[in-house]
């Protein structure tokens, strides 16, 4: 599994935990032209959402570009993912989150 997707994964993961909605799966058009990922439409699924301000996000788990490296800006140790590890690492086991 490629890093990208890897961290992908990870972000969906930490939004379900947040007991955000996540769908995942392969999106389709059907023979109505409605738009479904695991057969859930989504112009459904957004209804939910109607008259909120939210935050979409879409991300292809078929996209195989490597991650830039970045570092961090609180330890200066290079990583790729969405945040640092060490620093989270740290947080988590200071604050309890």
């Amino acid at each position: 599994m490629s890093l990208r997707k890897a961290s992908i994964l990870k972000l969906a993961s930490s939004a379900f935990e947040m007991d955000l909605q996540v769908l995942r799966g392969e999106l389709e058009r059907g023979a109505d032209g409605q738009l479904t990922v695991n057969q859930r439409n989504l112009a459904d699924w957004l209804r939910d959402f109607e008259g909120q301000e939210i935050v979409l996000m879409a991300a292809s788990l078929d996209d195989e570009r490597e991650l830039p490296v970045r570092t961090c800006r609180t330890c200066g140790r290079d990583y790729s993912e969405h945040e640092c590890p060490h620093c989270r690492t740290a947080r988590i086991r200071l604050r309890g989150r």
